[in-house]
């Protein structure tokens, strides 16, 4: 099996810090502040479409054929990488926070939904990380096959 590139989840993971950090050095109300915020639900958007295109690649050995692992709803697609060990069941479920997070963002649209979703984040960026180093680990496992 191919390599798994897991080189822009940790790109956006990065991103998302350095415009947090921003975000605190900016006052609230100013448009840098705006901007910044903007900035971190837009990578916020993009680690959770990722992560979860991401760990879907990496559970493809696992199933049978790649049409079933595609027929995966996000959420199953987290709750089964945690059954093969890719990550925790404290991880999942923070996962499944982000992307009910994630769809509220999509769909409704303030300045109250941004700050909620403000205080994901922190946790978030060290999610996709270590994501990305269980899904290079996997990486390496299908080398020794």
């Amino acid at each position: 099996m191919k390599a798994i590139d897991v080189f822009y989840l940790r790109r956006c993971a990065t991103t998302l810090s350095r415009a947090l950090e921003l975000l605190r050095a900016s006052a609230a109300g100013s448009m840098d502040y705006d901007m910044y915020r903007s900035a971190c639900i837009k990578e916020f958007e993009i680690i959770i479409e990722q992560g979860g295109k991401l760990l879907r690649k990496a559970l493809k050995p696992y199933f049978s054929s790649s049409q079933a692992v595609d027929r995966l709803t996000f959420k199953d697609v987290f709750r089964h990488a945690v059954l093969r060990g890719i990550i925790t069941a404290e991880e999942c479920e923070r996962w499944l926070q982000y992307r009910d997070s994630r769809n509220d963002t999509a769909h409704a649209y303030g300045a109250d939904l941004a700050e909620k979703t403000l205080a994901m984040l922190p946790p978030l960026t060290g999610d996709a990380e270590r994501l990305a180093a269980a899904i290079e680990q996997q990486n390496h496992g299908d080398e020794l096959c």
